[in-house]
């Protein structure tokens, strides 16, 4: 399915900022067998005194910009094509859970695809006593590593409520799991948590989810967000597979990766320093069209 991603970011500042700085990671990239960018561009208005693109040691693309001007509004766009594989069907090559260990330590590559750096602590999705205990209540015996990331995946699901207005973006994912609610970010970072605390690695997929309108209503534009969703290590054979624990599926032909991290941390849209006055406020809006 070929899509075209449309993104505007705004943000208004109460007062002209001086020195702006910004790092975006927004730019989606090839995924080999699994999605193909055909165009894509990333502009900024005004335009930026300096920009560089680079890469991190995820391989997403890092774009910093900087403004050495007074500024009062910075505008962000993204257009883009892309080309997603239909989801296959996924045949269970992984293992029992028991054996996962052995094969982790047989991974000797430093490469940012190896499982080692999704296993331990990252600041926002360290294991937690409470959610292991979950984790662990999810686990049948006899099941693979993949039936068990199904598993606990599906239970979080069950178990928490969508809610956009009782978590923010530093909201620890021990409290929303406390809470049992919060949006797409503390369902992909709670999951990663209670996967690591049984010995599954796991990390953070940030990008678009392509989403459909109620039965007989138009499709509003600007209606579309980005999206989170979680990425485990499955085996040696089946290796890296991923789920998205806010919507109990994988992630297949309607989702639009733009970046691999251990938590949000490694994957902000945008994290940046200015220097000024007062607040700012900012809007976003988000359309993804299917082209054939």
């Amino acid at each position: 399915m070929r899509y075209e991603v449309k993104l505007k970011l705004t943000y208004v500042y109460d007062a002209p900022s001086d020195h702006a700085r910004n790092l975006l990671r927004l730019l989606p990239c090839d995924i080999a067998g699994v999605q193909l960018v055909r165009s894509r561009l990333l502009q900024f208005d005004p335009p930026p005194s300096e920009r560089h693109d680079s890469r991190d040691f995820f391989g997403n693309v890092l774009t910093s910009v900087a403004w050495h001007r007074p500024v009062a509004e910075i505008g962000v766009t993204l257009n883009a094509q892309i080309d997603r594989e239909a989801a296959s069907a996924t045949f269970d090559l992984s293992g029992p859970l028991a054996r996962l260990a052995d094969e982790i330590a047989q991974q000797r590559d430093l490469g940012p695809a190896n499982p080692h750096h999704f296993l331990g602590a990252s600041r926002r999705a360290a294991p937690d006593p409470a959610m292991t205990e979950f984790a662990r209540a999810q686990v049948q015996p006899g099941m693979t590593t993949y039936q068990v990331i199904t598993a606990i995946g599906r239970a979080l699901f069950h178990e928490m409520r969508f809610d956009a207005e009782a978590t923010d973006v530093d909201t620890p994912a021990a409290e929303a799991f406390a809470n049992r609610h919060g949006v797409c970010q503390d369902f992909t970072h709670i999951m990663i948590s209670c996967l690591r605390g049984i010995g599954v690695p796991a990390g953070y997929v940030s990008g678009f989810l392509r989403t459909y309108p109620p039965p007989g209503q138009p499709r509003l534009e600007g209606a579309d967000a980005m999206h989170a969703w979680v990425r485990a290590w499955a085996g040696v054979d089946m290796g890296w597979v991923e789920f998205d624990p806010t919507n109990n599926q994988a992630a297949g032909e309607d989702y639009i990766t733009v970046g691999y991290g251990r938590d949000y941390d490694d994957v902000p849209p945008l994290r940046g320093a200015m220097r000024g006055t007062g607040g700012q406020q900012s809007e976003q809006a988000v359309d993804i069209l299917a082209l054939e």
